[in-house]
């Protein structure tokens, strides 16, 4: 196993981070590695088709991203993680989970992986990316 100096974990706020910050917890433990959170808002635009009239100066993803915002620092309290730095990114998820590991000299990404069917599904979209893109290592956690 490599020893890895930055961590940083991807996290959808699912009830699968549990798994996934604990095994974080102890690979920064067995390796005095420090832990990065990440959470990606994908971007709304043309997607949001619904019948709920906003404001016109309203920016949904910009609301979004101030709840992801309070979110995570809920979850690194709730985990005891003050020491933690965390993005809160709006993006195509695997592009600003590369991008941030990048820029912030990451040696390990961490994210969640399902079980279905076929590579991409088994993986998820996102963690398939990532995997195929990332230039340091990237351990997918089986959850569920």
């Amino acid at each position: 196993m490599n020893d890895y100096s930055h961590i940083l974990v991807a996290l959808d706020f699912s009830p699968d981070n549990e798994r996934i910050i604990q095994r974080a917890k102890q690979l920064a433990r067995q390796n005095g590695a420090k832990l990065s959170l990440i959470h990606v808002v994908e971007p709304v635009g043309l997607a949001y088709a619904g019948e709920i009239p906003f404001p016109e100066n309203f920016d949904l993803e910009q609301h979004i991203s101030e709840q992801a915002e309070l979110r995570m620092e809920s979850f690194r309290q709730r985990h005891e993680l003050a020491e933690a730095r965390y993005f809160v990114e709006i993006g195509s998820p695997k592009h600003e989970i590369i991008r941030v590991a990048q820029e912030q000299g990451v040696d390990l990404i961490l994210l969640g992986s399902h079980g279905r069917r076929g590579l991409q599904l088994l993986l998820g979209a996102t963690a398939n990316g990532v995997l195929h893109m990332a230039e340091c290592d990237v351990l997918a956690v089986r959850v569920r």
